[in-house]
């Protein structure tokens, strides 16, 4: 039976989940101070970064999964890669991959400043092209996590697979597209319809391929954990 909910419903229902989601932020949440002023300038400077939920999970599966090799598609000014580091330990290492000019010199400038440039090497152009040298040069990763263009993902992927160490992980953000991937494509506006297909198609490989192991959790934006 269908169900109608009235849009006093619905408003009352979204403001229950934020507020949940603020409570469990609240008990989760914790960086050192040089990570909370990086945070501060990055959100000051509208530069987009992974949500306190997903800090959360991430800070969880360093600490218990203890990476030595991580690979990150998506530097931005650097905070999530410096987090992952940080949880990882000191003798974890990242390489991380951006293509904008000033977010790479924004992330070199804080790996410089908080002593992670030796922990931390960052590749600089389009991901596609760097996946694909790295997978030429035998690179293997524990941990790979993705946080760059939603519609590169699929793009992406042959290769992030192939970089993979057996038992690794893939953590993937922002799947859930806002709630979008949900929709009809006809709901969708007509200039998201390529990245909402995409991102489906994306979803469907990760949870009906044979050898890796999905799952999808309502983090944040969304993200899949998966497992070769």
């Amino acid at each position: 039976m269908r169900q109608n909910f009235s849009m006093d419903e619905v408003v009352q229902e979204a403001i229950a989940g934020d507020r949940l989601t603020t409570f469990i932020d609240a008990l989760n949440w914790q960086l050192p101070e040089y990570l909370k002023e990086v945070e501060r300038r990055a959100l000051a400077e509208e530069v987009p970064i992974i949500r306190r939920s997903m800090q959360s999970l991430l800070i969880f599966l360093m600490g218990a999964r203890r990476p030595k090799e991580m690979l990150e598609i998506g530097t931005a000014v650097g905070f999530s890669g410096m987090l992952l580091c940080h949880h990882a330990g000191e003798d974890a290492h990242l390489d991380t991959i951006e293509k904008v000019p000033q977010r790479i010199r924004a992330a070199k400038e804080n790996f410089a400043k908080y002593g992670l440039d030796r922990q931390i090497n960052l590749w600089e152009g389009d991901a596609a092209g760097v996946l694909e040298d790295m997978t030429v040069k035998g690179r293997k990763y524990d941990v790979i996590f993705m946080d760059a263009a939603k519609g590169q993902y699929l793009r992406f992927l042959p290769s992030i697979l192939e970089l993979l160490m057996p038992g690794g992980m893939l953590v993937t953000d922002n799947v859930l597209q806002g709630g979008d991937v949900l929709q009809s494509r006809y709901a969708i506006t007509k200039r998201d319809r390529t990245i909402h297909k995409r991102m489906r198609e994306y979803l469907h490989i990760l949870t009906h391929s044979q050898g890796l192991n999905t799952v999808i959790l309502p983090v944040g934006d969304g993200v899949t954990l998966t497992t070769v």
